[in-house]
């Protein structure tokens, strides 16, 4: 199409009035086509000139990035993010050619990964200008995290059968070992102070190992759940008032913000109940001078999101993908599995478990759990049927 506006440009002295007007309206549809092309495609694009002026930006973008001016002024002064204008101007200014450079940004209440590409524009084998691409990748990580963690927990299920049953079986015999000997040195008249404290550290050291084989059972084993109507809200709130006092004591307030009158979906009560309190007291461990703990919920037309927000420590760049994988923690007398074992939780009520978190800015967990569509679904069919049945066209 370009060579044709060419020639046709080459001849435009030798148009009529009528042809110059058919020509003119073919081009000015052709770039309305570009543009909304451009404006359609899920890339924020930004063009600039050779003295890097902003002269083209398309719709995406600003979904992308705080933008202030639009076109005819440098790039640096129509974004609005200090980090991204300290990057592109410098990578400009050097005339660097840039490929997947991650930067993240917090924009309109979310924190967002982006990755930008930072090419030259080319046109006649000349640089005229650059080509800017910024995607949004915060949902390909996110996917990607949940696949590994998927990934790992399906490696550790094939070492478990074999390995944690190796391990069980030799604790139980020196348990149980443990205690016969305790018993005949109980009747020996041997120094039994010594005796006992050496035998309780070992029987303490036996049961812990054995704890952290238990849970490693749990967290690798294909789960059965007790599926029933449960009330998310009532769930939450008695679990708040069972541990009130203890957060008492270590100078957390405790807040519920509940949305009132949330559908009932299918739980397994016990077992989710298990995960939020795994959650609530991860808080805890992050506010050991005391703090804020706020347990929301609300509902969309799909799932139901529960919220657990603290004002702790918060979470490193670094340590925040490594959560939820197994035999991950910050903690010096944790095993690692407690936010495995929320992520198998969640994950086995068909739901999804995300974090968002800075250091010293506390940490907020989100569980997201579907609401189930088959009474809605059911109706809209039954409803066309009638419909059908009457004669009515809907």
């Amino acid at each position: 199409m370009i060579d044709f506006f060419r020639r046709a440009l080459g001849k435009l002295d030798r148009l009529d009035t009528e042809q110059q007007r058919e020509l003119l309206v073919s081009a000015v549809d052709e770039i309305n086509l570009l543009e909304n092309v451009l404006d359609s495609i899920d890339v924020g694009i930004f063009v600039c000139d050779e003295n890097h002026n902003l002269v083209k930006v398309n719709k995406f973008a600003h979904r992308l990035l705080p933008l202030g001016h639009n076109e005819g002024v440098h790039i640096w002064h129509a974004i609005e993010d200090e980090r991204i204008v300290e990057f592109v101007s410098e990578a400009l200014l050097n005339r660097d050619r840039i490929i997947d450079k991650e930067i993240d940004i917090f924009f309109n209440g979310r924190k967002k990964l982006l990755s930008v590409n930072i090419l030259p524009l080319v046109q006649d084998r000349k640089i005229t200008g650059s080509l800017i691409c910024i995607y949004d990748i915060t949902e390909k990580r996110k996917g990607e995290s949940r696949l590994r963690r998927a990934e790992n927990l399906a490696a550790l299920t094939t070492l478990a059968a074999g390995v944690a049953h190796e391990i069980k079986n030799p604790l139980g015999s020196i348990s149980i070992h443990l205690q016969l000997l305790q018993k005949v040195l109980a009747k020996a008249n041997h120094s039994k102070v010594k005796t006992d404290k050496y035998l309780d550290i070992l029987k303490e050291e036996v049961d812990r190992l054995n704890k952290i084989v238990v849970d490693f059972l749990f967290a690798v084993r294909p789960m059965t759940l007790d599926l029933r109507e449960g009330d998310i809200n009532k769930l939450i709130s008695k679990m708040m008032e069972f541990i009130q006092y203890e957060m008492e004591q270590s100078n957390i307030e405790c807040r519920l913000e509940l949305e009132e009158n949330l559908p009932k979906i299918l739980i397994d009560e016990r077992l989710l109940k298990q995960a939020l309190l795994n959650l609530v007291k991860n808080a805890q461990s992050a506010m050991p001078r005391g703090g804020t703990l706020t347990v929301s919920t609300n509902c969309t037309e799909n799932e139901i999101k529960i919220s657990i927000h603290d004002t702790g420590n918060g979470i490193s760049e670094e340590n925040i993908s490594k959560i939820f994988e197994p035999y991950f923690s910050t903690s010096k007398t944790g095993t690692g599995l407690g936010l495995t074992l929320v992520f198998k939780i969640i994950r086995e009520h068909h739901g999804e478990i995300s974090v968002i978190s800075s250091p010293g800015e506390g940490a907020v967990f989100e569980i997201t759990l579907p609401i189930p569509q088959k009474e809605t679904r059911l109706l809209g069919y039954i409803e066309t049927g009638q419909m059908a049945e009457a004669g009515v066209k809907k």
